[in-house]
C-alpha cells in the first residue's frame, strides 16, 4: 500500500485530505505540531477501516523533518507528500513586522522546502512520486491586508513549478491547489475573536465575497488533492488548480 505524508493533518483541510486519501487505499502519515490532533485524525481514519499513523513534527525544524521522513521512507512505500501545514496573517506592508515575516517564512515556505527536499530522494529511488502544495488564491491575485501571507503563498506556487520542472524525468509530479476562503475552525475563530458582536453578519459577508456566494468546504479542497494523486491526473504536473468559487477569474 502506497503511503502519503500530509503535513498539518490534524485539523481543517488537512484532516479532510487525510480522510479522503485513506478512503482511496493510501496509508496516511498524519504530521502535525499537535500530537493529540494527529491522533484524532488517525483514530477517525482507522475507525473507518483505513490506515493512518500520527506523528508530531514541526515542519520548521530541518532535523526533525528529515528524521521523521527518513523513518517513513524506510518503513513504507513513500509515494506522496501534501504540504498543507501553514499559518495566516492579516496586515499590509506597514503593519507587518519583521517578526511576522520571519514566522510566516519559516512555516509556509521553509516548511514546504524541508518536507519536499526530504521526500524527493525516496521518490527518485522509486522512480515515481507526487507532491501537492497548498498555495492560495492570494498567490495569484491581490487580497487586501494579506501582504505577508500572499508573499509566502506566491513562493509556494513558484516552488511548485520549479520542482515539477527539475524532477519530471524522475517520474515525480508536482502541482498546487489554491483555495479561496474555506469554512474551517480557523475562520470561525477569526470571526469570533475579531467581530464578537456581529459574528453572523460577518460570516455572511465573508461568504458572499466569493462569486459563488458561499465559502468552500475542506472536503472540496481535499477532493482536488485526492484527484491529483490518482491515475486520472497522471498527465498533470507543474500546474496550479484553483478551488475558489470563481474568485480568481470572476472577481477581476
Amino acid at each position: 500500500m502506497k503511503s502519503i505524508i500530509v503535513t498539518g493533518g490534524g485539523s481543517g483541510i488537512g484532516r479532510s485530505i487525510c480522510e479522503i486519501l485513506a478512503n482511496n487505499n493510501f496509508t496516511v502519515q498524519v504530521l502535525d505540531m499537535c500530537l493529540d490532533s494527529a491522533y484524532e485524525t488517525a483514530s477517525l481514519i482507522e475507525s473507518k477501516g483505513g490506515k493512518a499513523y500520527p506523528l508530531k513534527v514541526d515542519v520548521t525544524n530541518f532535523d526533525e523533518v528529515n528524521q521523521a521522513i527518513k523513518n517513513i521512507g524506510e518503513a513504507f512505500q513513500l509515494f506522496g507528500l501534501v504540504n498543507n501545514a501553514g499559518i495566516a496573517h492579516i496586515g499590509n506592508i506597514e503593519s507587518t513586522t519583521s517578526n511576522d515575516m520571519d514566522k510566516l517564512y519559516q512555516v509556509n515556505i521553509k516548511g514546504a522546502f524541508h518536507c519536499s527536499q526530504a521526500v524527493i530522494p525516496f521518490m527518485k529511488a522509486n522512480n515515481e512520486g507526487v507532491i501537492v502544495n497548498l498555495a492560495s488564491i492570494a498567490a495569484s491575485v491581490g487580497i487586501q491586508d494579506r501582504f505577508a501571507y500572499s508573499m509566502t503563498k506566491g513562493a509556494v506556487l513558484s516552488m511548485t513549478y520549479s520542482i515539477a520542472r527539475d524532477y519530471i524525468d524522475f517520474g515525480i509530479r508536482c502541482n498546487s491547489v489554491s483555495p479561496a476562503r474555506v469554512h474551517t475552525p480557523f475562520v470561525d475563530n477569526f470571526i469570533k475573536n475579531n467581530y464578537p458582536n456581529n459574528q453572523n453578519e460577518m460570516f455572511e459577508k465573508l461568504s458572499k465575497s466569493q462569486p459563488i456566494k458561499r465559502m468552500g468546504t475542506p472536503k472540496e479542497v481535499a477532493s482536488m488533492v485526492n484527484y491529483l494523486f490518482s491515475e486520472n491526473a497522471a498527465f498533470m504536473t507543474g500546474t496550479d488548480f484553483p478551488v475558489d468559487g470563481g474568485f480568481i477569474k470572476l472577481n477581476n
